[in-house]
């Protein structure tokens, strides 16, 4: 019975972890030899996959699995002892690894502060996670309030000792008031989750408008005028006013941060009849 390979090494396998290694026995004889057990030493290792008794004919394979689950710290040492009816009866595979401390994730800065952002708008903040000692995977992010947002980063993600990875929180607030919250990363680190604290002040949206004003038509029996407003410059334009302005300025309060509009009027004599647009006005609206 020959044994591929004669020893089998882990290498180092964190703490909570375990790592796999296949073996393959072989019949090199020339008669079929029946293998009546697997026994293994040392409380950190099992075998899976094979199946006693098996019989191998000439020539004939097994492959199996060996884990290593760390039990305790620093190295483990055990042994496969592999008990057939082939001329070495007793076949012994030595196994070997070593526990290592688990990974700590770190997230830096600890807290992300984003003072007053206006209600409708958007702040962002960066922040950095790292991982010291060993390996970390991050499996996943989330946070305790629908007011911020996580992007920059792909979940899963390994990060190896001494790697660090950006990400970014963006805070749109629905309300005004101080929201407060906590961003949690789940990983296979020792101190799992890591968390960053999230701070911002909601305020109340700015209100804008659009002061119009304009000559007065020169045209008789003039009663009113009407103003009209639209998105693209030449129209299509719709009507602002629910009804005549007798003056010659408008106040429109429906304007939108940050959009653009654009402004034409018309005169209304006592008939009803409206002249054409006048010259075309624009007006773009700060954000916030």
């Amino acid at each position: 019975m020959a044994a591929s390979p004669s020893t089998l090494s882990f290498g180092n396998v964190q703490k909570g972890k375990s790592s796999n290694l296949s073996e393959t026995l072989t019949n090199s004889g020339g008669s079929a030899v029946t293998i009546s057990a697997a026994n293994v030493s040392g409380t950190s290792f099992s075998v899976s996959g094979l199946s006693v008794p098996a019989t191998l004919s000439p020539n004939q394979s097994v492959t199996f699995t060996l884990t290593f689950a760390p039990a305790s710290s620093g190295s483990s040492s055990g042994t496969l002892a592999v008990l057939s009816n082939a001329e070495n009866a007793t076949l012994d595979i030595a196994l070997s690894g070593t526990e290592t401390a688990q990974g700590q994730l770190s997230v830096s800065p600890a807290s992300l502060s984003f003072g007053n952002v206006a209600v409708g708008a958007k702040g962002s903040l960066n922040g950095t996670l790292g991982a010291t000692g060993s390996a970390v995977t991050i499996s996943a992010a989330s946070i305790n309030s629908n007011e911020y947002a996580l992007s920059g980063i792909s979940l899963p993600t390994t990060l190896s000792a001494g790697q660090t990875t950006s990400f970014t929180v963006t805070f749109k607030p629905a309300v005004a008031g101080t929201a407060s919250a906590t961003l949690s990363f789940s990983s296979d680190a020792g101190n799992s989750p890591t968390s960053q604290s999230l701070t911002g002040n909601g305020t109340a949206a700015t209100q804008h408008s659009v002061d119009l004003s304009w000559q007065p038509s020169t045209g008789s029996n003039v009663i009113g005028y009407n103003i009209y407003r639209g998105g693209v410059s030449g129209g299509p334009y719709s009507n602002a006013n629910s009804a005549l302005e007798a003056s010659t300025t408008y106040t429109d309060i429906t304007v939108t941060s940050g959009q653009t509009y654009y402004y034409v009027t018309t005169a209304v004599d006592g008939n009803g009849g409206e002249s054409g647009y006048s010259n075309q006005a624009k007006a773009v609206i700060p954000t916030p």
